[in-house]
């Protein structure tokens, strides 16, 4: 039986009831005052969800501590260890005298360059020496050739000649090329070198003795991004990192970049030949990009793109690339040499975005690397963009 409250004359509780229900209500707000609101319970008394745990953690003494900061980046740390002017040659690849290693081993000794290209027609260097140059230099060092196939290969008279890329298309299946590209990586590998100038991934079908010609796989993109994939699957098969070249597109230019300035169709038109095979560019593994000396009509301002801020922008952004931009040569192409002398060449080009600033010539080097940290101090050069570069070589390397 439910126990009924007494009642007074206006129909509230009687006076003493009253009093005590008064009493009662008090002490729950005091309480309320000295230990705060349920904490289950919100402004309208219905239950709430409980706070987001605290990022820091309690310690042993009771007194919280934030929560441990990520591991540095190991690039950032070997970058940040290296003295600036090491850390400026790291992003220099350097044309040596292909005959012996006299060159080389005085360069890298001197300078601590992070790459050497090897041309020409003699193949002295790549046949004794490199082993002596490589065991100098306090990094590893990227020795690098242009054995594309056709009429630009390196290594032809000592292990072979490969077939031009139009020839490897008409004639080879794609395993079949990667099998032709694993058996020649391995070939240069074993002769010290580590980074080819290949693949082209341009599209066209102009005649053979044009700039591009017949050292395109096809005109038709989805063959030539077939063709390109096999043969750098081929190269990291045998240990040799693959460089795709010549973005944003040298195979349907107005001329040579060799021999003076050339222009490529519009951006809009490029996106849907040579540009196309970029997509998806995560699929060639680990490799490095090569600029070309190309004005791109609405893009480049009539600038090459190796020199173009917004190049290389448009290989970060829209094409996501995140390993090293390198440039076509900048000490013997006319399409810049025209333009800009070697030293300033090579402070533009880094300060666009390239990581890697190739000139083949060889020599300057110092010359060089003065101009560069004379840049580095006085800002146009910015030293972030340095670093940036510098962790992407190392990391191209497998330094960290």
């Amino acid at each position: 039986m439910r126990e009924e409250l007494p009642i007074g004359r206006h129909g509230g509780p009687k006076t003493g009831t009253r009093a005590l229900l008064v009493c009662a209500a008090l002490g729950a707000l005091l309480a309320a005052a000295l230990h705060g609101p349920d904490p289950g319970a919100g402004v309208t008394g219905r239950p709430v969800a409980a706070p987001p745990p605290p990022t820091s953690s309690m310690s042993a003494s009771g007194t919280r501590t934030p929560d441990a900061a990520p591991p540095p980046d190991p690039c950032a740390v070997r970058v940040a260890a290296l003295a600036p002017r090491h850390r400026l040659a790291q992003l220099l690849m350097v044309g040596v005298d292909p005959r012996g290693p006299a060159d080389a081993l005085g360069l890298v000794r001197a300078e601590q360059v992070g790459g050497i290209f090897i041309g020409g027609d003699d193949p002295g260097l790549l046949t004794g020496g490199l082993a002596e140059v490589r065991a100098a230099a306090a990094l590893p060092l990227a020795v690098a050739v242009d054995d594309e196939g056709g009429r630009v290969q390196r290594v032809e008279e000592l292990d072979g000649p490969l077939p031009s890329a139009r020839r490897m298309a008409a004639e080879l299946s794609p395993e079949q090329v990667r099998a032709l590209a694993r058996d020649r990586g391995a070939a240069l590998a074993n002769r010290g070198v580590t980074m080819n100038l290949a693949p082209v991934l341009d599209t066209g079908d102009q005649p053979d003795g044009t700039a591009i010609g017949d050292r395109s796989f096809s005109p038709d993109p989805a063959v030539a991004a077939t063709y390109a994939l096999a043969f750098a699957q081929g190269m990291h098969e045998a240990g040799t990192t693959p460089v795709l070249k010549h973005f944003p597109g040298h195979g349907n230019t107005s001329g040579d970049s060799h021999v003076g300035a050339v222009t490529s169709p519009p951006l809009e038109a490029l996106r849907q030949t040579d540009l196309a095979p970029y997509r998806d560019i995560g699929r060639y593994g680990r490799v490095a990009v090569m600029l070309g000396h190309i004005a791109v009509p609405g893009l480049t301002g009539g600038r090459p793109a190796t020199l173009s801020p917004e190049a290389y922008a448009l290989l970060r952004g829209e094409f996501g690339f995140t390993g090293p931009a390198m440039t076509d040569d900048l000490g013997a192409m006319r399409a810049v040499t025209d333009l800009v002398d070697l030293p300033e060449a090579v402070r533009q080009a880094l300060a666009a975005g390239a990581d890697i600033a190739l000139w083949s010539s060889g020599g300057r080097t110092g010359e060089v690397l003065d101009h560069l940290e004379a840049s580095v101090a006085s800002g146009t050069l910015p030293a972030d963009r340095v670093d940036e570069a510098a962790r992407r070589v190392l990391a191209v390397k497998g330094v960290c």
